[in-house]
C-alpha cells in the first residue's frame, strides 16, 4: 500500500537516505528530474512548502518507494497485489512497473501542480462524514449538492464540495442525525468535477509517458479491481480518477479475495494501515516508513 496525499511530514526519509545509498540516490534523481530540491524539502520542511500538492506529490512518492526498495532489499518477499490511495496509486503502479520513476516524478509535479491551479480557480472543500448509512449519505449529497469522494470504510466516506455545499453538509449533517461531519484543511475539492480542469491538462502529459503491463495486479481506486493489461486503458483509469471517487474500501475487499491477509504500508504514517483496520480487523498490518520499523516490519512477515 502506497501513502496519499496528507501523510507528508519534514523529515520524511531522512533516516532512510543516511542508512542507504540507493535511497539517497532516489532522492537525488528526483531532484534532477524535477529541478528544484525535493530532498532538502523532504528532509528539512518548512511544513509550508511541502504541504504544495507539485511538492508532496511527488515527495510522498519517493519516500514510498524507498521504502518499498529497502524492504524488498532487507527481505525477499512477493507480494500478491498493490495499491495506493489517490497519488500512492502512482506509486503502487511504478512498483508493478507500468511506469519508471522517472516518468512518475513527471506526473505527480503535474499532477499535483494541475490540481492546485483547480483549487485555486475555484473555493472548494472537502468534509469526511463519520457513521452515516447509505440513506443518510444520499440524501446529504442531494440536499448539498457535494459529491463522494473518497469511500475510506464502510463508516466513512469524504464529501467534496463548493465553500458553501461544505459548510452546509456540515448543518445538514447534524439534521439528518449523522455521528460527525469534519471539515478537512484540504486546498480544495480533490476527487471531483471541480478537478476536471486538472484532468484536461493531465491527460497530454500522461500522452507523453510510456505505460507498460504490470507485473503484478494493481488495483483501482475508481473501479475497485485489478487494473487491466491494457495501457490505454490503466491511463483512462488514472485520468478518471483526478475527477471520481476513489473507493478504498473496494481496493482492501478485492485484495482480500486475491487471498492478501497481511498488508504493509510504505510512506510516512499509518493512515491506511489505519483504516484497513476499520474495514477489517483480522487483517495484518504493518508499516515502512523509516529505518526502525523497516527492522519491526521484515521481522514481523
Amino acid at each position: 500500500m502506497f501513502a496519499g496525499q496528507g501523510a507528508q511530514v519534514p523529515g520524511m526519509g531522512k533516516d532512510f537516505a543516511e542508512a542507504d545509498a540507493e535511497a539517497m540516490g532516489f532522492f537525488d534523481k528526483a531532484n534532477a528530474v524535477l529541478g528544484f530540491d525535493l530532498k532538502k524539502v523532504c528532509f528539512e520542511g518548512p511544513a509550508e512548502e511541502l504541504v504544495k500538492s507539485n511538492v508532496c506529490q511527488p515527495a510522498i512518492f519517493v519516500v514510498s518507494y524507498a521504502a518499498y526498495t529497502a524492504l524488498r532489499k532487507r527481505k525477499a518477499i512477493d507480494f500478491a497485489c498493490a495499491a495506493g490511495l489517490s497519488l500512492g496509486e502512482w506509486g503502487a503502479l511504478c512498483a508493478a512497473g507500468v511506469l519508471d520513476f522517472d516518468s512518475t516524478l513527471k506526473v505527480l509535479e503535474a499532477r499535483g501542480r494541475f490540481m492546485q491551479e483547480a483549487c485555486e480557480a475555484t473555493p472548494s472543500g472537502m468534509i469526511a462524514i463519520v457513521g452515516a448509512s447509505p440513506d443518510q449519505l444520499k440524501a446529504l449529497c442531494e440536499r448539498t449538492g457535494c459529491t463522494v469522494a473518497n469511500v475510506n470504510s464502510a463508516a466513512q466516506q469524504v464529501l467534496s464540495g463548493s465553500k458553501d455545499a461544505i459548510t452546509a453538509a456540515a448543518a445538514a449533517a447534524k439534521e439528518l442525525g449523522i455521528k460527525r461531519a469534519i471539515p478537512l484543511a484540504t486546498a480544495g475539492a480533490f476527487h471531483s468535477p471541480f478537478m476536471a480542469s486538472a484532468r484536461e491538462k493531465l491527460a497530454p502529459v500522461l500522452d507523453s509517458v510510456t505505460f507498460g503491463v504490470p507485473r503484478f495486479p494493481v488495483l483501482s481506486n475508481v473501479t475497485g479491481q485489478p487494473h487491466s493489461s491494457d495501457p490505454g486503458a490503466i491511463k483512462a483509469a488514472m485520468l478518471e480518477q483526478v475527477t471520481g471517487t476513489t473507493n478504498w474500501a473496494a481496493d482492501v475487499e478485492a485484495a482480500k479475495a486475491l487471498g492478501c491477509t497481511a498488508f504493509v504500508e510504505f510512506g510516512p504514517g499509518k493512515v491506511l494501515s489505519g483504516l484497513v483496520k476499520k474495514i477489517d480487523a483480522t487483517l495484518a498490518t504493518f508499516n515502512v516508513s523509516d529505518v526502525t520499523s523497516l527492522e519491526e516490519t521484515a521481522g514481523g512477515l
